[in-house]
């Protein structure tokens, strides 16, 4: 529970916020029904049961973007009807999800949410003490939003930038080992609800040592940078790329069987054979291959391909051994 806390920040939000709707709302509406304001006590209950059926939403299918916008829209709509029912002091109750909105869901939708609410309650403004009591409010609320969209703006660039750090490759820009374990599991479950095919290949480049040890490390990575760009420009739109470590890399392709794959991957054989170079000359890859079956684990998957690599490898570099077919057999471009 805890651990789902620390890693999704919009799911502590909700949760914080719903613990602070039961700690502040649940007094005030106690205290509406002794003092015979039955509407007003009503309006607090129901506001309250919404947050919570939020709250346990969040919780239960783990859907923070939908149910972050639905909390903004419940709690900003229940506080301007108190703000109606109870008037100027309603109005202190307005600022809470003016600034949690922002946490809630994104900047654009939250500043929207606030500007509807404050447009109804400009349009009930004979029901306060005087226009430019309405109209002081409303300022302090939009300098409130002001500050608050700035903040969640550059929350998000951040929180933007932190994950690209955690999920990309910093020198080729590919997606790392981290977000490739991802997206096998999830392939593989996707596998097992729809029964969607999907092939794996793994790619070594052959000889790369002797690329760093006589030319350096820095044509080494640049050998593995113009390689990633090889391989974006020959893959699918749907098809994922990442590196694996090293100079291995590993390529996700969703929707193929084994034949289908096995053109696809001769296709960057001869890619990666034409276009990449080094100083010492054209750079060649070894491939190992596996398509996913029924009764696969990410890791079974894997290592099937992984052992067909090493296949390829021992049999000469250069090669494209399918894991599906047999590790005996290679099956050259």
């Amino acid at each position: 529970m805890l651990q789902r806390l620390r890693s999704n920040f919009r799911l502590s939000i909700i949760t914080l916020l719903g613990l602070c709707a039961v700690l502040g709302i649940t007094p005030f509406a106690i205290y509406r029904f002794w003092q015979g304001n039955v509407l007003a006590g009503v309006a607090d209950l129901l506001i309250l049961l919404a947050i919570c059926a939020v709250v346990i939403y969040a919780w239960v299918t783990d859907d923070t973007r939908r149910s972050g916008l639905v909390m903004a829209v419940v709690a900003c709509s229940g506080a301007v009807v108190v703000a109606l029912l109870l008037g100027v002091v309603g109005l202190f109750w307005m600022f809470p999800p003016i600034v949690t909105s922002f946490f809630l869901t994104s900047p654009r939708l939250a500043m929207l949410v606030n500007a509807v609410a404050m447009a109804i309650l400009m349009n009930f403004y004979a029901q306060f003490q005087s226009l430019e009591m309405v109209l002081s409010f409303v300022a302090t609320a939009l300098v409130v939003s002001t500050c608050a969209y700035l903040f969640a703006v550059q929350h998000e660039t951040q929180r933007k930038r932190l994950a690209n750090l955690a999920t990309l490759d910093p020198l080729t820009g590919v997606r790392n080992r981290r977000s490739m374990e991802m997206e096998l599991q999830a392939a593989v479950q996707a596998h097992q609800r729809n029964g969607i095919p999907f092939g794996l290949a793994l790619l070594d480049l052959d000889y790369f040592k002797r690329i760093n040890d006589d030319f350096g490390h820095a044509v080494g990575d640049e050998v593995l940078v113009n390689c990633v760009d090889v391989l974006v420009r020959n893959i699918r739109q749907a098809d994922q790329l990442f590196r694996f470590g090293g100079e291995e890399f590993v390529l996700l392709l969703p929707g193929v069987d084994g034949p289908g794959m096995q053109k696809a991957v001769a296709h960057l054989q001869r890619a990666i054979r034409s276009e990449l170079r080094s100083p010492g000359g054209p750079v060649t890859a070894s491939f190992g291959l596996a398509t996913l079956r029924d009764d696969d684990t990410a890791d079974s998957w894997m290592e099937r391909a992984d052992q067909a690599l090493y296949q390829a490898k021992e049999q000469g570099r250069d090669r494209v051994v399918d894991a599906s077919v047999t590790l005996a057999s290679a099956l050259p471009a």
